[in-house]
């Protein structure tokens, strides 16, 4: 009998222990995320198979998956997604290359701030699309219209970042620097700008997210290749499987691009991360 409540007793042990790695997979993973994605797709593919919805323009997406392999087996949507990344990263590495630069000129130059700052409060507020359509009558519809574009949306958020890491910077950090006879440009280089990079690196990641877009919507508005372009030319052929399909390997990429950068970013500024950690131990 004794033995008999003993196995019991173990097996509700090991039930309670199967349960609470379950939640807790649910609750520390990114699990719930995927299941959730997962039953949307359920119901999109649910919603035409049962004859819920009845549309041309909304296929199952078994049929989307379909036209996204043939896609990208036939190159034509592996073309235009390198293409859109080419321009994105043209943009977004000229618009960073101005950014830093100007925001830690902002930061420690005090007239430089009280000339650019109202300037760059106004201009950030303008959406690009209502900026895309002047400057195809200076740039035209090439490239150079595209990248511009990209570059002006990715300044402001680097900018802003920056200058409010250095502003952020302890004094002390400073003083010890000049204390130990450290140079202004090692200081610079050695302690402001290390301080800094958690806060350029914030704003980088805003800027690459706003960077994708701004591509996207650039070749919609004034595209003859990439992604935008080949959505907009799906939709007018009625082509709603293969929009679809490219909405999705849009998503897909955005998701990678972002991750990729986070685990750069987790690598280059670890420091940070375990000195947050420290702090919240710290008694």
């Amino acid at each position: 009998m004794t033995a008999f409540a003993g196995g019991a007793a173990a097996t509700r042990a090991a039930r309670a222990t199967i349960a609470g790695r379950r939640r807790s997979f649910l609750r520390d993973s990114r699990a719930s995320g995927v299941i959730l994605v997962l039953l949307l797709l359920c119901l999109w593919e649910a919603s035409v198979r049962t004859g819920l919805v009845q549309s041309l323009n909304w296929p199952a997406f078994s049929t989307i998956i379909v036209s996204l392999v043939a896609g990208l087996a036939s190159g034509e949507l592996l073309r235009v997604i390198l293409s859109t990344l080419g321009r994105m990263l043209s943009g977004y590495a000229i618009g960073c290359a101005v950014a830093i630069p100007l925001g830690f000129a902002i930061a420690l130059v005090r007239p430089v701030r009280l000339t650019l700052q109202p300037t760059i409060e106004l201009l950030r507020t303008v959406p690009i699309p209502a900026v895309i359509p002047p400057l195809i009558f200076l740039l035209g519809v090439g490239d150079s219209l595209k990248i511009f574009s990209i570059a002006f949306a990715t300044v402001f958020p680097v900018t802003l970042n920056t200058s409010a890491g250095v502003l952020a910077i302890e004094p002390v950090y400073r003083q010890v620097a000049l204390t130990f006879g450290v140079t202004r440009w090692t200081t610079l280089r050695r302690v402001v700008f290390s301080a800094a990079l958690p806060f350029i690196f914030a704003g980088l990641r805003t800027s690459l997210g706003l960077a994708l877009v701004v591509t996207v919507v650039a070749e919609m508005i004034a595209g003859q290749q990439g992604i935008g372009y080949y959505l907009m030319s799906m939709q007018f052929a009625m082509r709603a499987a293969d929009m679809y399909a490219a909405v999705v390997l849009l998503a897909c990429v955005a998701y990678l691009v972002n991750r990729a950068f986070v685990a750069w970013e987790a690598r280059v500024i670890r420091w940070a991360r375990l000195r947050e950690i420290a702090q919240g131990a710290a008694p």
